[in-house]
C-alpha cells in the first residue's frame, strides 16, 4: 500500500511524466549550447540580458569557452532525447543527481564572480533536482522504516531487504539502477 502522492513515487505512473518533463526542459534551455552558431547567438542574447539587468559582465567567447559549451550542449541533448524515449525511474534518478551537480558549479561559479544571470537557471536545476531526487528519498526513508523492527519487515515476510511489504518494489538505489522497463 502506497500512501504518497504518484509523483511522489518513483515506481508510481506520474513520475515518468517529471522525467519527461526535466528533459524537455533541457532540451529546450541546451539545444543552442550544441553548435558553434547557435552558441554565438545564444552567447549574446544572455550577454544582453545580464548588462540590461546589471547583472555582470559575461566574459568574451573564445574557441576553448565554445568547444566546452558545445560538448556541454551536445551531451545534454543526448541525455534529454534519451528520457524522452524511456522515462525510466532510474533515468530520473541519475538526473536527479546531475542536477545537483549542476546547480553546485553554478553556485561555485556565482561564488567566484559569474554573472548573475546564473541565478535563474541554478533555481531551475535546484527545482529538478529536488522533483526527481525526493520521491527516491521518500521511498528510502519508507523502506528503512519499514526494514528496522516492524513486524512486517521484508525479510520475516520472505521478500529480501530491499523489498517494500505487499509491493513486492525494489527501493534500493542500486537495484533500480538496473531496471531496464517502467514501472
Amino acid at each position: 500500500m502506497t500512501t504518497s502522492a504518484p509523483l511522489l513515487d518513483p515506481d508510481g505512473p506520474g513520475y515518468p511524466r517529471v522525467v519527461r518533463a526535466s528533459a524537455w526542459y533541457d532540451l529546450v534551455v541546451t539545444a543552442g549550447f550544441a553548435t558553434p552558431w547557435t552558441y554565438a547567438l545564444v552567447h549574446d542574447v544572455l550577454s544582453s540580458w545580464s548588462r540590461a539587468w546589471a547583472l555582470g559582465d559575461f566574459p568574451r567567447t573564445d574557441p576553448m569557452q565554445i568547444l566546452f559549451a558545445n560538448l556541454m550542449g551536445s551531451v545534454v541533448i543526448v541525455w534529454a532525447v534519451l528520457r524522452l524515449a524511456r522515462p525510466l525511474a532510474v533515468h530520473g534518478l541519475l538526473d536527479g543527481v546531475a542536477r545537483v551537480l549542476f546547480t553546485a558549479w553554478m553556485a561555485y561559479a556565482l561564488g567566484q564572480g559569474a554573472p548573475g544571470v546564473l541565478w535563474p537557471f541554478l533555481g531551475v536545476e535546484a527545482a529538478w533536482g529536488v522533483a526527481q531526487l525526493l520521491p527516491w528519498l521518500r521511498s528510502a526513508w519508507r523502506s528503512r522504516g519499514v526494514a528496522r523492527g516492524s513486524a512486517h519487515a521484508p525479510e520475516a515476510a520472505g521478500g529480501g531487504t530491499d523489498a517494500l511489504p505487499s509491493t513486492g518494489r525494489s527501493c534500493h538505489i542500486f537495484r533500480a539502477m538496473s531496471r531496464t522497463q517502467t514501472a
